[in-house]
């Protein structure tokens, strides 16, 4: 994978990481930790946040066994593009202050669907709820989960979207885990910078993504795409 892709992915989470605190905040603080003494109630949140990154790898295996599915020659570099100008779009939009939500059927169907499994986990302060919790969690609509979908679509391979989301994760647990931890957030000031930042790291993102598929011959940043050509032998 491109070194490059990986770092913007986990760029990408950590500063998005404070959206993060916004949509799922209530969910880390709410964790049946409480009950759980010492070094149980670290790890618990532990296992919460690994269990949101298990899940966000196994959405990057299925984002990338698509990107391989349409990986056909002349379409890997012009998917990438495709997906390029899609994030720089968002990233439009986002100065804007243009929304982005998931589709009405999705937030009321799935979010309730997967909020009906979560319920009965907050009643269980084990270890295992807490991770059960995770897994769930990573399955909740994310317009920031988006964008990583879009760049594990891109590298065209399933071990390395996955990779990519795993990147994108774990960029996201040290905030995650310092709500998990304190209780609290960081100051409003702080966090709200950080946020107005995130925007322009998809748009960085975007950029990457249309130079790979420029198929520029840059190493590491655009590089060149030889497609494998079909050989007949005759006898």
């Amino acid at each position: 994978m491109d070194t490059a892709l990986l770092l913007s992915a986990l760029t990408m989470g950590f500063l998005g990481s404070f959206h993060c605190i916004g949509m799922c905040g209530a969910i880390a603080l709410s964790l049946p930790v409480q009950q759980l003494s010492g070094w149980r109630k670290s790890l618990g949140i532990l296992y919460y946040n690994t269990g949101r990154v298990l899940t966000y790898g196994m959405i990057g295996w299925l984002s990338g066994s698509i990107g391989k599915a349409v990986s056909f020659p002349g379409w890997q570099q012009k998917l990438s593009i495709i997906l390029g100008l899609l994030l720089l779009l968002i990233c439009c939009l986002t100065l804007r202050k243009k929304a982005i939500q998931a589709p009405a059927f999705i937030q009321k169907h799935w979010n309730n669907r997967i909020i009906g499994y979560l319920a009965p986990l907050f009643r269980q302060p084990t270890l295992r709820s807490t991770f059960l919790i995770g897994l769930l969690n990573g399955l909740l609509p994310c317009g920031l989960v988006y964008m990583a979908i879009a760049g594990a679509i891109a590298v065209h391979h399933p071990y390395q979207g996955m990779l990519f989301m795993m990147s994108f994760g774990a960029g996201t647990m040290p905030a995650m885990i310092l709500v998990g931890l304190t209780g609290h957030m960081l100051s409003l000031r702080l966090r709200n910078s950080i946020r107005r930042s995130a925007p322009y790291v998809i748009g960085v993102m975007g950029l990457l993504l249309v130079l790979r598929g420029a198929n520029l011959n840059i190493p590491y940043l655009s590089p060149k795409i030889v497609q494998d050509k079909m050989q007949c032998c005759h006898r």
